[in-house]
């Protein structure tokens, strides 16, 4: 597979032939999840139901990509500005850490998913009708954490490398094979939302190989190796840097997770099981249109590190600049859409006429804001990517504790706006925070 050569060619190329792969990989990573709720939801007779269940398993599956988060995004950006800096040990010595942290995080999640999956369920608003569902998916779904865990975090540290085109690669062997396995399992075994979640972590593991398979080869140009605790607690102070680093994603999906919950609660109260599938549906929605921002910015930050490692700061200030034009552009045009063809992104994941009814306003009032999205984004990537963690975590915890989370419950209680509240409070937030 061909590497990116940072320390040469035009920004715009490079940016390209990262961002590119990273985009086909992220769409393709969309397929773990959506393909789920989209056969999900067309399951004869309770299709509804059972994507109401999913989303209670949000919060959940977040919290796993958050501690993915921690140590992937954490510890790749250090990553890439050691090996800008020509530091090619204390590049891996940083990449095996994160391994080490993932593995045994897996491990502990795993358990606690387990043990507690009832309780957290209930706790985040199942009801009797949907609580079936939701727990016959997670306790499937957490016995591949090990799986998730290594496939997604390890990943950034094969980008980091400039093999954007392997990084790729890892995403689309799983999204294939979950694609394929998905209606196999849910329609011709007619296992549900069981069969969704084994198609979904036998994807995972077969990832989860391939991503082993290169990153212990001759063709990567940093070798994984297994840490000891030993050697690990020799590096203490290195742990901290990748887990306070990561820790700007982590609260960004920690605070998803916390949203998440807060809709689904508030939800529930104001407009039943219902009103929880028209969140999901909206989430898988914002799931997809977010992608293409998400590769742009994950395939600018090896990037700007690597160029922050060097020395070079002409690269970065023109990365910036290119990834705030294209993203204003691409999320404006995004907006025109939902505006003016609604029912086209409801439609992938139900054909539910009353269903429809209830979600094209609340997606109106969501995605209103949608454009400022640029600004938090291109934002976050770039203070993580340069090591700014204060900036990055707060920026991260301003929006979604600081304004989200209150919201949610302040305008449908407070201002009496029921579950038109609830939806508001996304396009406040992003107007003020990407602001």
């Amino acid at each position: 597979m061909k590497q990116v050569d940072f320390e040469h060619g035009s920004v715009t190329s490079n940016l390209f032939h990262t961002a590119l792969p990273m985009l086909v990989a992220q769409v393709l990573s969309l397929l773990y999840s959506i393909v789920d709720r989209i056969y999900i939801g067309r399951i004869p007779g309770e299709g509804t139901a059972a994507l109401g269940g999913i989303g209670l398993c949000f919060p959940i599956i977040i919290m796993v990509t958050a501690f993915t988060n921690l140590y992937g995004s954490g510890g790749a950006p250090l990553c890439s500005i050691a090996r800008g800096r020509g530091d090619k040990d204390y590049a891996r010595t940083i990449m095996n850490m994160a391994f080490f942290f993932l593995f045994w995080t897996s491990f502990i999640l795993m358990l606690i998913g387990e043990v507690f999956a009832p309780q957290l369920l209930v706790l985040f608003g199942a009801s009797a009708e949907s609580l079936p569902y939701a727990l016959a998916y997670l306790r499937i779904y957490m016995l591949g954490t090990l799986f998730t865990m290594i496939a997604s975090g390890m990943n950034p540290y094969i980008n980091s490398q400039g093999f954007a085109e392997t990084g790729m690669l890892t995403v689309v062997i799983g999204a294939v094979s979950n694609l394929i396995l998905d209606p196999i399992f849910i329609f011709v075994f007619k296992m549900g939302v069981r069969g969704a979640a084994w198609a979904t972590i036998l994807s995972q593991m077969l990832s989860a190989i391939f991503v082993m398979r290169f990153l212990l080869s001759d063709q990567a140009e940093l070798r994984l190796s297994f840490m000891s605790p030993r050697e690990f607690a020799k590096h203490l102070k290195l742990a901290w840097n990748i887990v306070s680093l990561g820790a700007a994603s982590f609260i960004m999906q920690f605070t998803n997770s916390l949203v998440s919950i807060s809709c689904n609660s508030v939800l529930s109260h104001f407009g039943g099981d219902v009103y929880v599938s028209v969140m999901t549906i909206i989430s898988s929605v914002r799931q997809i249109l977010d992608t293409p921002m998400l590769a742009l910015t994950d395939g600018a930050s090896p990037m700007v590190s690597y160029n922050y490692g060097a020395k070079r700061p002409k690269p970065i200030y023109k990365t910036i600049r290119l990834l705030t034009i294209i993203g204003l552009t691409y999320t404006m045009t995004i907006w025109l859409l939902i505006m003016l063809v609604p029912g086209m992104f409801i439609r992938i994941f139900t054909s539910d006429a009353e269903l429809m009814k209830d979600a094209i306003p609340a997606l109106h009032i969501y995605f209103f804001a949608f454009m400022f999205q640029t600004l938090q984004y291109t934002g976050q990537s770039v203070f993580k990517a340069l090591n700014k963690k204060n900036r990055a975590i707060f920026f991260s915890l301003f929006r979604k504790v600081v304004m989200v989370v209150p919201l949610t419950y302040l305008l449908p209680y407070a201002f009496n706006m029921g579950t038109r509240g609830v939806f508001m409070a996304e396009p406040i937030s992003n107007f003020i925070g990407g602001t």
